[in-house]
């Protein structure tokens, strides 16, 4: 048999996902046949999920770098100037990931192991982790998959609470959409979020003094045991449907805890010692994974001892300790002088062997100057290879054709006010997320000024006798998706910015998580492209923070091969998280009506673009039609307006128009306000016209005093006087009243009817 056919047949024997062309590349690279444990690094490490082979090329295009950013894309989360206090300066830490292929299988641990995993990117760069938001994409619960659907809605749920509540780490929200697309592949993107000061910053590669002294690998957590592997190319390849539970991992939020105590324990200990080091996390490709990408990174090589590994399955191969993911596990690069002071704080201090099972630190690896990764079990050397190679990639230079999209509109648009609005706020997208929210602990650690629902965007004040808060907000919309994969991208950045505006916070940062189906559809990777273009665009053009500078893309992920083997691709799915600062804590803005009499501004045009609007959806049963335009420009101003509205005072509540339109965004701010004060609105516009009322045209409707208005200097001509505040929970306008107390219950109980209860239960 020759070289290519043995090459084959191991691919095939051992359900690989690397190429034949790449494994004859990578037999180049070692002068031979390969090992096991090589054939699994390398198809790890050159797997989609790792090497963005598809995609590196096209990310080039989005803007990374600004005054305020501090550590960009290409290491386990990015850096964001944040606030100065009491002479320290602080920094924002944030990563974005997926876990859609795990979470589809095995919906608790996929989601739990995917809040686990998003977290400790960010313990690893020194920070304290101060929040994180859940971006959950599901089928149709009520559709021919529904059950299903509806298990997995409740499995993921389940995985983040039980996760994150464990772990103390508060939810900020997030948002949750279900759509047909998804019957078969759920998403589940993950953010997390933290504060670390400027000279704590902990980097993701052995440091350039290990070139000059002996500098050793730590191996601290979980014993390894033979879950998640394969993890990263289940990730990167179709999903076969409960075919690879065995490359799910499984978290333990409490052994986390601990470990993060510990952790922080260690970093304190190293930073007063005055030794430089370096901290990651082990995710996809495990053990194998981390000790490569710090050597490499840190242009060194490194030699391997599986045999110091704990494990907790006795006779695994050299392949499955090197590659699994197991959970709960990190790994430091430390001069050896320090090494047994590091392992005595985890596993005398902290006592992790008694507190789980094998568990411990213990020192695995020795860093040198030979640019080659080693690794010896049972005696015998199972992989020698150079430490570039694994780390550099491949790069594809894939088809791209544009996917057809009839933008058709509606023969005729009856509008029925009373009627649609009904039909808006009892549907999937348009129902509350209340059901959804509860089941999370949004504020422990005890910072959080709003929660899930109470604003446009959570906010969280994470530095004690500080008075700068946070906003944070995620977005992206599959209906416009499907409709436009440009516009799709540019506004997941604009509703999530106009999220934080709202709120009161100024935009500093941007995350993504691309989903996409298989990147080697020219039509999948045309609607890939147009998405990441769209996305540049609307970065280029919103930047506030800084005159002149986009808003930066600090970190992020793409999710190709979202289809199973039978099905279609997702819709097109980029999902953003923005991220903004709110100098004064104490104006971040809510969204619910305060004062009869008071006045309500429209900020923004209303324009004939209602494609892939929830009227059209709910109202038309149309989804075809013209999604809105992207007008940079004018969001910038008019994100100028309302933050200088609300820095003033003169704001008392603020909320975007979205999903519904305004009339839905007035009946969302009647909903919002208090039970012992419910207030309502009258509008003033036409009565009976859908574009005015229905349109997703992106703007504001801000409530400010009569005489607020009246004293305002200079007011935009984007801007006019909406309606007013009532006293009467209803909204209403010329000839029709909508009273919203018949409503409410449906409105905020409708999910928890839909996917909690059993089909049929009262």
């Amino acid at each position: 048999m020759d070289l290519r056919n043995e090459l084959l047949e191991v691919i095939r024997s051992r359900k690989l996902s690397m190429k034949p062309e790449e494994a004859e590349k990578l037999a180049g690279y070692v002068g031979r046949m390969p090992t096991p444990l090589e054939f699994h690094l390398f198809d790890t490490m050159w797997s989609e999920h790792c090497s963005y082979k598809s995609s590196r090329t096209f990310l080039k295009r989005l803007p990374v770098a600004g005054p305020l950013v501090v550590l960009g894309p290409g290491e386990d989360a990015g850096i964001v100037t944040f606030t100065e206090h009491r002479g320290q300066e602080w920094d924002l830490v944030v990563a974005h990931e997926s876990h859609n292929h795990p979470s589809q299988v095995l919906p608790v641990e996929g989601a739990a192991t995917g809040i686990g995993g998003i977290v400790r990117d960010v313990y690893c760069m020194g920070a304290q982790v101060i929040g994180s938001l859940d971006l959950l994409r599901f089928g149709n619960p009520s559709g021919p998959s529904g059950e299903r659907c509806r298990a997995i809605c409740r499995g993921v749920v389940e995985g983040i609470w039980k996760y994150g509540n464990a772990l103390g780490v508060p939810n900020l929200g997030g948002d949750t959409r279900f759509h047909p697309g998804y019957d078969d592949n759920c998403l589940v993107n993950v953010v997390a979020l933290g504060l670390v000061r400027r000279d704590r910053i902990v980097h993701s590669f052995a440091p350039r003094e290990a070139h000059e002294e002996q500098y050793v690998l730590i191996l601290a957590g979980k014993p390894t045991d033979d879950t998640g592997f394969g993890g990263a190319t289940f990730a990167s390849s179709d999903l076969e449907d409960e075919s690879e539970k065995g490359a799910v991992q499984v978290a333990d939020p409490f052994l986390k805890r601990v470990l993060s105590e510990a952790n922080a324990a260690v970093l304190k200990y190293l930073f007063e010692t005055g030794v430089s080091f370096g901290f990651k996390d082990l995710g996809a490709g495990g053990i194998a994974c981390v000790t490569s990408e710090m050597a490499a990174h840190g242009g060194l090589g490194i030699l391997v001892d599986l045999d110091s590994v704990p494990v907790s399955v006795d006779g695994l191969p050299s392949e499955v300790i090197a590659c699994a993911e197991t959970q709960e596990r990190y790994g430091l690069a430390v001069p050896l002088r320090v090494a047994e002071d590091v392992m005595d704080i985890y596993n005398e201090m902290y006592e992790l062997p008694r507190l789980f099972p094998g568990a411990g630190a213990t020192l695995i690896g020795n860093f040198s100057s030979d640019p080659s990764y080693r690794v010896m079990h049972r005696g015998e050397e199972v992989a020698n290879a150079p430490v570039a190679c694994i780390t550099e990639g491949i790069v594809y230079s894939r088809e791209s054709r544009p996917a057809p999209v009839i933008p058709v509109e509606p023969g005729r648009r009856p509008c029925d006010p009373p009627g649609d609005l009904l039909r808006m706020l009892h549907s999937l997208d348009g129902a509350s997320r209340s059901p959804i929210w509860s089941y999370y602990d949004s504020e422990v650690q005890g910072n959080t000024r709003f929660r899930p629902g109470e604003a446009d965007a959570c906010v969280t004040v994470p530095i004690p006798g500080c008075s700068t808060g946070l906003a944070v907000s995620g977005d992206g919309n599959p209906w416009y998706g499907e409709l436009d994969p440009f516009l799709a991208g540019a506004h997941a950045v604009g509703e999530a910015y106009r999220n934080v505006v709202a709120a009161g916070g100024v935009p500093i940062a941007i995350t993504d998580c691309l989903n996409y189906g298989n990147p080697e559809d020219p039509e999948v990777f045309w609607q890939f492209r147009q998405g990441v273009e769209g996305i540049a665009l609307a970065c280029g053009k919103l930047g506030i923070q800084v005159e002149g500078q986009p808003l930066p893309v600090v970190s992020g992920n793409v999710s190709f091969y979202n289809q199973s083997s039978s099905g279609g691709a997702i819709p097109p799915s980029p999902i953003v998280a923005v991220f903004g600062r709110v100098d004064d804590f104490t104006r971040a803005m809510d969204i619910s009506f305060k004062e009869p009499g008071n006045l309500v501004l429209l900020a923004g045009i209303r324009e004939d673009e209602l494609g892939g609007s929830l009227y059209y959806r709910q109202c038309l049963d149309h989804k075809g039609g013209r999604v809105p335009d992207f007008r940079g420009d004018l969001e910038r101003a008019m994100a100028k307006f309302v933050l200088t509205c609300t820095r003033s005072g003169i704001s008392r509540s603020v909320h975007d128009i979205s999903e519904g339109g305004l009339l839905m965004a007035a009946a969302e701010m009647s909903l919002a306000s208090r039970r012992d004060a419910r207030r309502g609105m009258v509008l003033y516009g036409p009565a009976d016209d859908p574009v005015y009322l229905y349109s997703e045209t992106p703007g504001y409707l801000l409530e400010v005093t009569p005489e607020d208005w009246e004293s305002m200097d200079q007011v935009p001509d984007f801007v006019s006087v909406a309606g007013r505040v009532t006293d009467e929970f209803a909204v209403s306008c010329g000839g029709w009243r909508i009273d919203l107390q018949p409503l409410v219950e449906r409105h905020t109980g409708l999910l928890d009817r839909l996917i909690w209860r059993e089909e049929g239960e009262e």
